[in-house]
């Protein structure tokens, strides 16, 4: 592959977490470092993982990721419709990076004209800019009874004309089921521009699949670009929400420093956002984090975590039917360690009036912090800077709630000398997204929590494992995919005259 080329590519995906988004930052990745211009282009995503970026707008945090593969800053540009599901049925719909309403899934069809042109415009201008864009899709391309308002998979490709390859996780079972049967439902336009697969997550003999990839190409026209191995230590900045399951551990910690472990428990609630922010903790050796649903999973870790919410009123009373809120409340009064981050520091407060989110309000907090909430209609949205008894810190915040009243002593002061975050005995919180990445802090909390035999480990830098995790990506890219087909469907577009397989739909 050369580094002169000229044009985009759609990674589809035969379901939610088949591999989209990694595939795409190894792609980027790989691109980059061969010195191509390279942007990757989300035109819509379904997300409560988000990250604030420098033109002051929020983007999934997937494509906040892979523009850091490309050597790039988060831009909102890179993923110009962004859907924050608050409900079953309701999400806040978030465009250029700015709220703008709340909609339904029949509300968001009627959205969905003057989102195209959205979606058209950006896609055309990062294409005006980089000599290469990487569009990932969203789903699945197979979502027949959504393709009329498509945005981001068959209507992306076909309104600006980009080939697709379509990946699954073969770690699931029945990938090629999966891979035949998205190309079949297809209409015959859109089948003309899926020009290939790829396999992810495979362990073993890639020999014994070679006779079903065989199979594959004589029935459907297409081939298998490359079969990318199964990679245990690919674990960070997952996107979806399937990845975060409850009773499960987060990462692949190294072995402890010292003779012990520090255990940390995430609660995994219903309407969980930024997930992510345990991660940090996740990479250091010797600190098992895991998701937790239920009461007992908590009364004996080291420290337990309450992540945000995109509802929190609702995830505060599911607290509250778990048992997990009276378990919390017990704990800190043993003077056992909490941890809030922004859903989860509100809900450690006295009050929270919420007529904005879910109109509920006022309810009454965990009452572990002297600390009362109000919501705005207004977003906060802001990348921050400041200092935590002399440690730099950074983050950034997402969040409609404000504190209108703290008695407690703050975690930290922003750049401006502002107070933020709160201390009270073993309990903390804070709004700040990402502050457990700021290596220096999370390496203190860690001393100040450690049990017997338990040892902090001087040097781990979350921004080096992350760049090790996206150097890998580009590794297996590089190593398992067809280089030289790659570069024709970049630079060339989806082949004329792939097969059209007959299907139900044509019946």
């Amino acid at each position: 592959m050369s580094s002169e080329m000229r044009g985009a590519l759609l990674v589809a995906g035969t379901t939610s977490d088949a591999g989209k988004s990694v595939l795409v930052a190894g792609l980027c990745r790989m691109l980059a470092r061969r010195g191509v211009r390279v942007a990757p282009f989300k035109a819509q995503n379904m997300s409560n993982n988000s990250v604030v970026t420098l033109d002051g707008g929020e983007i999934g945090r997937a494509q906040a990721l892979q523009a850091r593969a490309c050597g790039l800053e988060p831009s909102v540009r890179f993923n110009p419709v962004l859907l924050k599901p608050g409900s079953d049925r309701t999400s806040q719909l978030v465009v250029r990076g700015k709220a703008t309403t709340t909609v339904g899934a029949r509300d968001y069809m009627q959205h969905r004209q003057w989102l195209r042109a959205v979606v058209a415009e950006d896609l055309e201008s990062l294409r005006s800019e980089f000599d290469v864009v990487i569009c990932e899709g969203a789903g699945s391309p197979a979502e027949i009874n959504l393709r009329a308002t498509d945005l981001a998979n068959m209507g992306l490709a076909e309104a600006a004309r980009i080939p697709v390859v379509v990946v699954g996780d073969i770690d699931r079972g029945g990938v090629l089921a999966h891979l035949f049967g998205t190309v079949a439902v297809l209409s015959p336009s859109d089948q003309a521009l899926i020009a290939g697969f790829v396999i992810n997550k495979f362990r073993g003999d890639v020999a014994l699949l070679e006779p079903g990839l065989e199979q594959l190409r004589s029935l459907t026209g297409r081939p298998t670009l490359g079969v990318i191995p199964f990679a245990d230590d690919l674990w960070l900045d997952a996107e979806d929400s399937l990845g975060v399951t409850g009773n499960a551990p987060v990462g692949r910690p190294g072995p402890p420093v010292g003779s012990a472990w520090l255990t940390v428990a995430a609660v995994r609630l219903p309407r969980i956002s930024n997930s992510t922010d345990v991660e940090a903790l996740a990479c250091e050796p010797g600190v098992a984090v895991s998701w937790v649903t239920d009461p007992s999973r908590i009364r004996d870790a080291d420290l337990v975590v309450i992540p945000g919410s995109k509802s929190t009123v609702s995830d505060l009373e599911w607290l509250r039917s778990t048992g997990l809120a009276d378990e919390i409340v017990a704990r800190a009064g043993r003077g056992q360690a909490v941890l809030g981050i922004c859903g989860g520091y509100q809900m450690l407060g006295n009050s929270i009036v919420d007529d904005v989110e879910s109109g509920s309000g006022t309810t009454a907090g965990l009452g572990l912090l002297d600390l009362d909430v109000e919501f705005a209609p207004d977003k906060v949205l802001a990348q921050m800077t400041g200092t935590a008894d002399g440690i730099s810190v950074s983050g950034y915040e997402i969040h409609h709630g404000r504190v209108v009243r703290n008695g407690d002593h703050p975690l930290l002061a922003d750049s401006s000398g502002m107070p933020e975050g709160s201390v009270r005995g073993p309990v903390r919180g804070t709004h700040w997204h990402g502050l457990l990445e700021s290596d220096d802090f999370r390496r203190s909390l860690l001393r100040e929590l450690a049990v017997p035999g338990f040892v902090a480990a001087p040097d781990t830098a979350v921004a080096a494992v992350r760049e090790q995790q996206l150097n890998l990506l580009a590794d297996l890219v590089e190593q398992h995919l067809d280089q030289d087909l790659l570069e024709k469907l970049i630079n060339g577009g989806a082949p004329i005259g792939l097969p059209v397989i007959a299907s139900a739909l044509e019946a």
